[in-house]
């Protein structure tokens, strides 16, 4: 039996056909055109889903269910994605229906951080435990929790939101409306305006020299490729920056105690030069001293987590 997964993002739609290992037989994608009406959008994800299905040479009965992971608050009770930050007309559309006038198969919703952290428990970092989180550093800090290899998503399917954690009162602008959450320091963009601060403040710093001068050139590597080279500018940024990253996820750990967090995004690229570090702060100030620990890992699944978490919803809702 297989499953569909779908991720719906605000460049692109894709999907792929995944076996109940959580291996993907068959993936492909298309441009989403997010500015269009959702019912063109959402035709579009139909005959993307047929394509596969006909590339596979496989039958509809042969896929046990649709899953579709998407940005924003889908419910899956309803059948609804009730809102998506980067869809403009994505409010409250029965995303369920629109699909099922295309195709006759059970379909399942839920959001696209939480599909992440379901590939990582079935098939990625955490595919050997039960309980596990995976912390996407990105634009944002996605969160997903799996308790008991079920995805935790809250009464009203908007959780976990962790990287709305204040960890600074005062601080940071976010960009929820509130100051000084994990997301403004511990993402992606959050170590991309710390570097800036860095490199204006330090002329002579080599985070300048490998930018040409041109700030605007900066990424989440800059100050960590300075750092290695060397730097003492850039070590300062990358160790603040883990910092951040530290204070949250001790955070995470004394809520949840889970068995394995996965960092994925960009920055986890870093490996153990990220994690290392990581790791020592995070066991020096979490509650819990004793053994076992919380293992800190790199997430495995990579731009295909949102595929693969979302084709087995259908698994775990069976």
């Amino acid at each position: 039996m297989y499953y569909i997964g779908i991720d719906l993002g605000g460049t692109f739609i894709k999907a792929g056909l995944v076996d109940e290992n959580g291996k993907i037989i068959l993936k492909d994608s298309i441009p989403t055109g997010k500015e269009r009406p959702y019912q063109e959008i959402v035709r579009d994800m139909a005959m993307l889903v047929k394509k596969i299905i006909k590339d596979a040479q496989i039958d509809e009965k042969d896929v046990k269910s649709i899953g579709i992971g998407s940005p924003g608050t889908p419910d899956d009770k309803e059948g609804i994605l009730v809102y998506a930050n980067n869809l403009p007309d994505f409010v409250n559309v029965p995303l369920r229906t629109e699909i099922q006038k295309y195709i006759d198969l059970p379909v399942i919703l839920d959001n696209d951080a939480n599909c992440a952290a379901l590939a990582e428990s079935i098939a990625g970092a955490a595919k050997d435990v039960k309980n596990s989180v995976t912390i996407t550093l990105g634009t944002g800090v996605g969160s997903g929790v799996v308790i008991d290899g079920k995805l935790y998503s809250g009464f009203n399917y908007s959780a976990p939101e962790m990287g709305h954690m204040v960890i600074r009162i005062d601080g940071e602008q976010c960009t929820c409306g509130r100051k000084g959450c994990w997301e403004a320091y511990a993402s992606a963009s959050g170590l991309i305006e710390q570097t800036k601060r860095a490199a204006m403040e330090n002329k002579d710093s080599l985070i300048n020299l490998l930018v040409d001068g041109d700030l605007s050139k900066i990424d989440a590597k800059t100050a960590f490729d300075a750092a290695k080279q060397g730097d003492e500018t850039g070590r300062k940024v990358v160790e603040q920056y883990i910092k951040y990253l530290a204070e949250g996820l001790t955070n995470v750990i004394n809520i949840f105690a889970p068995e394995v967090v996965a960092i994925g995004g960009g920055v986890s690229k870093e490996g153990e030069y990220l994690l290392k570090p990581l790791r020592e702060l995070v066991y020096k100030d979490v509650y819990f001293k004793g053994e076992p620990q919380t293992q800190i890992r790199v997430a495995q699944m990579g731009n295909d987590a949102g595929i693969i978490g979302a084709a087995m919803l259908g698994k775990i809702n069976a």
